[in-house]
């Protein structure tokens, strides 16, 4: 497996985000608000908002290999009723696919996002058909708790979401 480090974002890694998140395959498993095609300029906006919310809220790092940033993972505080939870949202640049590395990654920022927050739950909602991040969240520990049917519109079609937790107990 190649050694990935998670860091904090650096306002140099724009161009490789405009690098590797430039891929219709990446944005088709995302919300709306991460573009495709993905620019240069789109990128600055993505880093210097990581940058400026740290701290605030969001914990978001570059996933690093070999001194690239290859994707970006981040937690995100919930608020009001949702305040001892954060939603877990990531991508991984294609090249790097199918190597445990998102895996290894999720673990991690989970580990970080229950030692920095007095939260109880991290929480994700991958599309169903987004397979591989369904796997990623499972051999993470994560436990399906269901399905959320028809509640996502990506480019124009209605899809079924699903909604994976891992609790602070569960988290080794």
């Amino acid at each position: 497996m190649t050694d990935l480090s998670l860091r904090p974002w650096r306002l140099s890694d724009a161009a490789d985000v405009a690098r590797y998140a430039n891929n219709e395959k990446i944005a088709a498993n995302l919300r709306d608000v991460f573009p495709w095609p993905y620019s240069r300029r789109d990128a600055v906006s993505f880093v210097e908002h990581c940058v400026r919310q740290e701290g605030r809220g969001q914990l978001a790092r570059a996933i690093e290999v070999d001194g690239a940033a290859v994707g970006s993972i981040s937690l995100t505080l919930g608020s009001d009723v949702y305040r001892r939870s954060a939603e877990l949202g990531y991508w991984l640049a294609e090249p790097f696919w199918g190597r445990g590395l998102m895996t290894s990654a999720v673990a991690e920022m989970c580990r970080e996002g229950f030692g920095t927050w007095d939260i109880v739950r991290i929480y994700a909602e991958p599309y169903a058909r987004n397979l591989a991040s369904r796997r990623v969240l499972e051999k993470a520990g994560f436990t399906l708790e269901g399905t959320l049917r028809q509640c996502v519109c990506k480019n124009g079609e209605m899809l079924d979401a699903c909604i994976y937790a891992l609790i602070r107990e569960e988290a080794t």
